[in-house]
């Protein structure tokens, strides 16, 4: 025997299952069905460089393979995890040579095409420009935010979701009855356990095709795969969720947007989704509290002290406990009168503050702690507002002399800040009545 000899390794599942042909690929209809804009593209021969945008497992690279191969294009591959400007230097000889020995197109695929830096990214123009090759990204990130705007200029984007349940059981019954897949041992997937499979998969295909084919090494042959023998196999399966990435914004987005739309229900999803898919509490209860300062305000003051109290459960306690206070104090905000005033007024502040620069503090509102400073003027004619009637300078002024005195903040009349308004609208009333005080600086 001996015992340098080595069986080949079996292809994974997923690599078996790869479709030889656009009519066995499975999913993305709204771009490959009749009368859509790829498939459109493909049969009338108007090829051209694009970037492929979805989440793992829903065939990007799979689907420019198929594209090469449609076209009867010369296919090279890079990995934008290991190549830098070499490697794409020596797909463009190959290209090169593929144009003028066989008269072929080559099509360029640049996996995690977003890992490239934008100095990398820069080296495919003059090629894609030219005509060289025919590029096409793949990327999980959004390409708004992750490649060149020279680079997406050239290139169509295509946006490819997650797999739904037809296509994701077109898959396992293809791995079931295939002989390239499992068809040889004749294995059954019950509806329950089918389900169980799905929601592990969270519309990645891949995904699903491993865990089928780790779970039919624990079946018998002619045998089925249930629930029990999957529980064991699959344990607790995140959801599809990557910090820092496209999925995490996504949904960080979705949880504000039902507290702003007063939609309780939805926020306690998105706050469920979030945390079923690994996000660290504390960062939600973070994210809380800004929504109570933005989109609550003054209209209810007690939502901020709520979601605070609710940051400090989560950090003193910990899961249970802590996720159930954030889960209070959301649908609280949700269900509390809205008011963006304060986010706006404070934004307009800070916009003014740095357009005019540094304007000089008026004399009378400044601080006077020292003998000089008195001699200098500073405080003089200040009007000490608990000495005047109502505890209100009526006509004062208390903006720098170069800027006209505006209003900020300017209260909804809804929930606290209803009562608010109605009291700055009171004062107002007193400075029309009242001589306005302008001082000389």
């Amino acid at each position: 025997m001996d015992l340098f000899r080595s069986e080949p390794v079996a292809q994974p599942l997923a690599a078996r299952l790869r479709p030889s042909n656009l009519d066995e690929y499975v999913g993305q209809e709204h771009l490959l069905a009749r009368g859509k804009p790829l498939r459109e593209a493909l049969e009338q021969g108007a090829l051209h460089s694009m970037i492929f945008w979805g989440p793992p497992g829903v065939g990007k690279t799979t689907l420019a393979r198929l594209l090469a191969q449609f076209c009867d294009a010369h296919f090279e591959t890079v990995s934008a995890v290991l190549a830098g400007v070499k490697e794409i230097r020596q797909a463009v000889e190959v290209a090169k040579q593929q144009a003028g020995q066989y008269g072929r197109r080559t099509i360029l695929f640049v996996d995690e095409v977003h890992r490239f830096n934008k100095s990398q990214q820069d080296a495919f123009l003059p090629y894609v420009e030219d005509g060289t090759l025919l590029f096409i990204g793949a990327t999980t990130e959004n390409p708004s935010f992750e490649l060149n705007n020279a680079l997406l200029s050239r290139a169509r984007v295509y946006v490819l979701k997650s797999l739904d349940e037809a296509a994701l059981r077109k898959l396992v019954n293809r791995a079931l009855t295939e002989e390239r897949g499992l068809g040889k041992r004749n294995l059954r997937v019950g509806e329950d356990a089918f389900k169980m499979l799905m929601a592990a998969a969270d519309g990645d295909g891949r995904r699903m095709l491993n865990f089928l084919e780790n779970a039919s090494d624990l079946a018998e042959d002619g045998g089925e795969i249930g629930v029990e023998l999957l529980q064991s196999l699959l344990g607790d399966s995140r959801r599809r969720f990557d910090k820092g990435g496209e999925a995490f914004y996504d949904q960080i987005s979705a949880l504000h947007k039902s507290v702003r739309g007063s939609n309780p229900d939805a926020a306690l999803y998105w706050f469920a989704r979030m945390l079923d898919g690994g996000c660290d509490p504390l960062y939600i209860a973070r994210r809380v509290v800004r929504m109570a300062s933005e989109d609550i305000g003054n209209a209810d003051p007690r939502a901020l002290s709520l979601c605070l109290a609710a940051w400090d459960v989560q950090e003193r306690l910990g899961s249970p406990e802590g996720e159930l206070a954030v889960a209070q104090a959301i649908t609280y905000i949700a269900c509390a009168p809205k008011s963006n005033a304060v986010y706006v007024g404070f934004k307009a502040a800070l916009r003014e503050a740095a357009e005019h620069g540094s304007l000089e503090v008026p004399l009378h509102l400044r601080n006077a702690p020292t003998k000089l400073m008195k001699q200098l003027g500073y405080g003089d004619e200040y009007r000490y507002a608990h000495d005047e009637p109502d505890a209100y300078a009526a006509g004062e002024d208390y903006f720098p002399e170069a800027l006209e005195p505006r209003q900020y903040y300017q209260p909804v009349p809804r929930g606290l800040e209803l009562k608010i308004g109605e009291k700055l609208r009171h004062l107002a009333d007193l400075d029309r009545s009242s001589p306005r005080q302008r001082r000389k600086p």
